[in-house]
């Protein structure tokens, strides 16, 4: 399957297409709330994508550095659509970092089932968990 190319489109459009986003909503939301930056700046949802822009997209824990290679309206296979930018090497290193920092985190609230006593919450805002 080969994805159909146009030279511009719409970043929301393209932020679903590209599989960062799982509905075309989400992406408008997060670059309504300036989580999503081109060209290090701040867009609007129907503000044009082309190939050789820099987006900063900040989803969930995970911030994504990519370069637009391929400009396409339409959602295709998640295979095709990684063909369609590429992420940066400080990008793909501080993901590996920050998911290797997640692996090792110990959430102090774990331990205690259930609602805290007096005595568990004394601890925990202490910082003894």
């Amino acid at each position: 399957m080969k994805l159909p190319l146009t030279e511009t489109t719409r970043l929301d459009k393209w932020l679903w297409a590209a599989r960062f986003f799982k509905t075309r909503t989400l992406a408008t939301n997060a670059i309504e709330l300036g989580r999503v930056l081109q060209n290090e700046q701040r867009v609007k949802p129907a503000h044009t994508v082309r190939s050789g822009d820099i987006l900063e997209i900040h989803h969930g824990e995970q911030v994504w550095t990519v370069t637009v290679l391929l400009v396409s309206e339409t959602r295709g296979p998640a295979p095709l659509a990684q063909t369609m930018y590429q992420e940066t090497e400080a990008s793909r290193t501080a993901r590996a970092t920050e998911a290797e920092k997640r692996r090792y985190f110990h959430e102090p609230a774990a331990a205690i089932h259930g609602r805290p006593t007096k005595r568990d919450r004394r601890r925990l805002d202490s910082g003894w968990g």
